[in-house]
C-alpha cells in the first residue's frame, strides 16, 4: 500500500488516485533565465524518481511541469544579453532539456509555458474578479487573501505571522495599491520596454503564482492527484496556488502535496540558490562529473531530506553506482555458460523475489529511496554470490536480472551492456588468454596495461576473462 507524506496534513496518507491506475501530477518547473543549478536538479530528479516508481507500480502518469518564461529575472537577462525575453527562455529551455536528459530524467508528458497560455490566464483572473476574490488597481490586479478563509493552511501559518512576513518583503509603491499587505499580484502593469500583452486592465503580464494554477487545472483538471515542488515553494507560491484555484473552482486543488528538501553546500550546510550566489550549475558540473553519478547522488536520498553536495559525496556515489553496475555485469556474463535449470532454482528465485518485495515495501513508504537502496545493495551482493557459483541457472539469472534492472531503473540507472569490443581489441584479449596459458606473463601484463590505457578493465574470473569500461 503506497503512502505519501502530505505537506497539507503533515502526515503520511494512503495514496488513492482520482482515477484507478492513473495519476495526474503537476510539478513546478524552472524559471528559464540561466542554467539549472544542483538545487533545481534535485527537485527535477526527485520527482522523476517519484514518477518512475509510480510507473513501476503500474500507474499511468500524466506528468505536467511548466516553464516560467515570463519573469523579472528573464527580462533582466534579456536586457543584459541584448536579446528578447523569448530568446532567453528558448536558450535555457534547450539547456534544461540537454542537462536533464544527461541525468536520465524522463521528459514530462507536457511542459506548458506561460507565453502559450496568456488568454487562459487573463480569463482565469477575470473569473476571480467576478467572484470578488481579486481587484484591479491602476493597471495591476491583486488577489484578496482575506476573502479566502483557509489562507495559510498549507504552510501552517497564522494570518498574523503572514502579515509580519509580508511587511518585510513589500516595497512602498506596491503597498499603496493593495487593500491588504497579504494581497498578491495576479497581473502586473507593463513597464517601458518590457514584454506585455493586452488585457481588460491594460497592457501587462502575469504575476508568478497565477501561471501554475492556470496550467495545472487546464491540463490536469480542477482537482489533481499530486502537486510537487521544492520546499521553498510551500509559501508563498503553493499557498497562493491553492487560494487562486480553490476560489475559482470551489474544489480541492490537489489531494497530495509533496515537497523536496534542499541541496546544501559548504561547511555550514548553506542552502544552494541563485539568490545567495553559492550555486553550481549542472551544465558546469557535467564537464567533470559523470551524469549517471550525479543522478545517483541526487536520486538515492529520500526526497524530503536535504542533501549535502561535496566532492566526497560525489565520490561515494560513484563507488556505489559502480557496485550496482558491476553486479549486473557479473551476473549477465554468466548467461553464456548457464544451464537451463538447477535443483535449487525455486529457493534462489524466492530469495530474489523476497528482496524485490522488500524494495517495494520501502518505496511504498513515502518513496524511502535511501532504505530501498539498502535492499538494492543486498540484491547486488546476492547476485555476485550466485554469479560466482560453479554452475548457474539461466532461469534464475534471467529473472533476477529483470527484477534488478527494473528496481534500479526507478533511480535512472542504465545497466545495458557496453558495445562489443572491436575485432582488434578482442584479438588482444584472446592473445592475452593464450599468453597466460603459455605462462608468458610479461606479454599478458603488457596487453592488460595497453587495454587499461584504452579505458578497458579486464576481470579474470573462473569462467574466463571479461571486460568493462573504466
Amino acid at each position: 500500500m503506497l503512502k505519501i507524506y502530505n505537506t497539507l496534513t503533515r502526515e503520511k496518507e494512503e495514496f488513492q488516485p482520482i482515477q484507478k491506475n492513473k495519476v495526474g501530477m503537476y510539478v513546478c518547473g524552472p524559471t528559464v533565465y540561466n542554467y539549472i543549478h544542483i538545487g533545481n536538479a534535485r527537485s527535477t530528479v526527485a520527482f522523476d524518481t517519484v514518477r518512475r516508481y509510480l510507473e513501476y507500480r503500474g500507474y499511468d502518469v500524466n506528468f505536467v511541469s511548466n516553464f516560467t518564461d515570463v519573469d523579472d529575472k528573464i527580462i533582466r537577462a534579456a536586457k543584459e544579453l541584448g536579446i528578447s525575453a523569448k530568446e532567453v527562455a528558448e536558450k535555457f529551455i534547450a539547456a534544461f532539456y540537454e542537462d536533464t536528459a544527461a541525468l536520465q530524467v524522463e521528459k514530462a508528458t507536457l511542459n506548458p509555458r506561460v507565453m502559450e497560455n496568456i488568454p487562459d490566464i487573463i480569463a482565469f483572473i477575470g473569473e476571480l474578479i467576478e467572484k470578488g476574490y481579486a481587484y484591479a488597481a491602476d493597471g495591476d490586479v491583486y488577489y484578496r487573501t482575506g476573502k479566502f478563509k483557509d489562507y495559510g493552511k498549507l504552510s501552517d501559518q497564522s494570518i498574523k505571522d503572514l502579515i509580519i512576513g509580508a511587511s518585510e518583503r513589500l516595497d512602498a509603491e506596491e503597498n499603496v495599491k493593495k487593500e491588504d499587505q497579504l494581497d498578491f499580484a495576479l497581473w502586473k502593469e507593463a513597464k517601458p520596454d518590457e514584454v506585455s500583452w493586452e488585457s481588460p486592465w491594460g497592457p501587462g503580464r502575469p504575476g508568478w503564482h497565477i501561471e501554475c494554477s492556470v496550467m495545472a487545472t487546464k491540463y490536469l483538471g480542477d482537482t489533481i492527484d499530486i502537486h510537487g515542488g521544492g520546499h521553498d515553494l510551500t509559501f508563498p507560491h503553493h499557498e497562493n496556488e491553492i487560494a487562486q484555484s480553490e476560489a475559482k473552482t470551489g474544489k480541492t486543488f490537489a489531494n497530495y502535496w509533496m515537497h523536496n528538501g534542499f541541496v546544501t553546500i559548504g561547511e555550514d550546510a548553506e542552502k544552494m540558490s541563485k539568490s545567495l550566489g553559492n550555486f553550481v550549475t549542472v551544465h558546469d558540473i557535467l564537464k567533470e562529473v559523470d551524469p549517471q553519478v550525479l543522478r545517483f547522488f541526487l536520486g538515492t536520498a529520500h526526497y524530503r531530506r536535504p542533501v549535502k553536495y561535496s566532492d566526497k559525496a560525489i565520490e561515494e556515489a560513484k563507488i556505489n553506482l559502480d557496485k550496482v553496475k558491476i553486479a549486473y555485469q557479473n551476473a549477465h556474463y554468466r548467461l553464456q555458460d548457464a544451464v537451463a535449470a538447477l535443483p535449487d532454482d525455486a529457493e534462489k528465485q524466492a530469495l530474489f523475489q523476497n528482496l524485490q518485495a522488500q524494495f517495494v515495501a520501502e518505496m511504498d513508504d513515502d518513496f524511502q529511496a535511501d532504505n530501498a537502496m539498502t535492499i538494492v545493495y543486498q540484491f547486488a551482493k546476492e547476485l555476485n554470490i550466485y554469479a560466482e557459483g560453479e554452475a548457474v541457472s539461466e532461469a534464475v539469472i534471467t529473472e533476477a536480472l529483470a527484477l534488478y534492472k527494473a528496481m534500479v531503473g526507478v533511480f535512472g540507472v542504465v545497466l545495458e551492456e557496453e558495445a562489443l569490443l572491436d575485432d582488434a581489441i578482442q584479438t588482444l584479449i584472446d592473445e592475452r588468454t593464450q599468453a597466460r596459458t603459455d605462462k608468458n606473463f610479461a606479454r599478458s601484463d603488457e596487453i592488460r596495461d595497453y587495454l587499461k590505457d584504452q579505458g578497458i578493465i579486464l576481470d579474470d574470473t573462473s569462467q574466463g576473462t571479461r571486460w568493462r569500461r573504466a
